[in-house]
This record gives C-alpha cells, structure tokens and sequence, in this order.
C-alpha cells in the first residue's frame, strides 16, 4: 500500500536529491521555455525548486538559515540575501532567468506572513504569481484527493484534511523541528546551534531520537485530538520528520498507519512550484 500511495512522489523526490545544489540540471533548458519556480522560507532552511511547465523536476537549491521562526520572517534582507544567491545559483545552471515564483506560508499565518513572503520573492527581482498554505503545496505534489497531511517544519505543525480535491480542515500549531532543538539544547546543556547540528547528525541519530521522541508524540496527539476529522492516508512531510523511528512513533499514538514520502523536506517546496502559472 505504501508503495503505491508514494511511488510516483518518491520517484520524483529520488530525481529532486540527485540534482539539488548540483551543477547540472536534470535535462537542458530550451531558449524561452516557461518554467515555474516555488520558493519555500522555512525554518531551517530556504528551498527554491524549479520545474518545467508540466511540472517535471529541471533544478533546485537550497541553503540553511535562521531567518524564519514559527513561519514568520524575522529577518527580511538575510531571507532575501540567502535567495538571491540560491536565484542565482540556479540560473548560472540553467543558464537562463527566472521570472516568476511561488510561495508559501504555514496555515492560517495570515495575510502580514503571506505579503511578507511575496516581498522577499519580489526583492530578488522575480514576480510572485501567489502564496499558498504549506499542507495545500504538499498534498499537489503528493497528488493527494483524499487524506491528511501533516507538514512538520521548523516552527510549526501545520495539519490539512483533504476529501475529493477540497481542503475540508486545517489547523497549525506552534511545535516543531527547532522544539526538537531546544529539547536537545536542554538535555545536553549546549547552545541550539550545536543542537541543531547534532540533531541532523546520522551517527547519533539514536541517542538523539530517544530523547526528542516526547516532542514526536506531542505532535501525533495533535493529530489524535482531531478524532474523526482525520483521513487516511495520513502523511507526514518536512525536515522534522527525517528519523527512522518517526513514523513508528507517530502511528502508535494515532493507532493507524502512518506514510513518510523519500527526502520529506523537499515535498512541499516541490509542490508551491506547480502553483506557479
């Protein structure tokens, strides 16, 4: 069952990590061939994706930031710097310009977050075509008509129940993976950068799970307090969510089986770029 409800996304996602920061495209862009940009200010890291106008993965980049809190841009002219070498980047591979972009923002963050994003976008020199909430982006690129996603970043959960194409409910709550950081920060006496580094340490990831793992739970139980609202498939997304254990932990306390898409972090980044028409 697993296979078949993400086959076609972790192809794609298995494409996405072969090319991301690289320097080659996935396949040559012709002269004035439209391309659709999506634009992800996260947390932890700033994404830009790049795909042809029938959606196929052509580039991507991204880089590591501390611009972004809870979903909120906190340092504009860093989000802004960080994109237009990420911008850069990608048209040096390309070698043409990207004109246009999406974005995106963590559910019901509001109108301030959404022209926020649209200013860093513009700031770069692209157009913004829109803004779109995270879960919504996820699920397009899932190809999701029924189900819930679950998108975990940095800051936030954001939880999005789709029944027949039609986003039916969503909620976001402020727990996310900079919350495993400060767990970890705690437990070890160490500041959140060093924190942060040995949370996405692979060697660790053990020792490291075993203690953010009441984090995981709390946020399978906001998932849980939805009772009946919640439809299966239930999937989760977002950097937050790369541990082995994750989805075990998260099925247990919502007593029903839980996907993860291959390289969850770049779901949703993939996703704000179909939107960009």
């Amino acid at each position: 069952m697993e296979k078949e409800i993400l086959k076609n996304s972790n192809e794609q996602l298995k494409k996405f990590a072969m090319i991301v920061n690289g320097d080659k495209p996935m396949r040559k862009v012709k002269p004035e061939e439209k391309l659709k940009a999506g634009v992800d200010l996260g947390t932890s890291s700033i994404v830009l994706t790049v795909l042809d106008s029938k959606n196929r993965i052509v580039y991507g980049a991204y880089e590591y930031d501390h611009a972004v809190q809870d979903g909120i841009v906190v340092n504009f002219m860093e989000s802004v710097n960080i994109l237009r070498r990420l911008k850069e980047k990608a048209e040096k591979v390309l070698g043409c310009e990207l004109k246009t972009a999406c974005g995106a923002i963590p559910p019901k963050t509001g109108e301030k977050s959404a022209k926020v994003v649209a200013n860093v976008i513009e700031e770069t020199g692209m157009i913004c075509t829109g803004i779109e909430d995270e879960p919504t982006a996820a699920a397009k690129f899932l190809r999701l008509a029924n189900g819930t996603v679950v998108d975990i970043g940095g800051g936030t959960t954001g939880i999005s129940v789709f029944k027949n194409n039609k986003l039916i409910h969503v909620i976001d709550e402020a727990t996310g993976g900079f919350h495993m950081t400060l767990v970890l920060g705690g437990r070890y006496k160490i500041k959140n950068d060093e924190a942060e580094q040995l949370k996405r340490d692979k060697d660790k990831e053990a020792e490291v799970y075993a203690v953010i793992k009441p984090v995981v739970e709390k946020m399978a139980a906001i998932v849980q307090n939805m009772g009946a609202e919640v439809i299966d498939p239930v999937i989760v997304v977002g950097g937050a969510t790369n541990f082995t254990e994750f989805t075990n932990t998260f099925s247990k306390t919502l007593k029903r089986k839980v996907y993860k898409p291959l390289y969850p972090q770049f779901v949703t980044p993939l996703g704000i770029a179909m939107f960009d028409d």
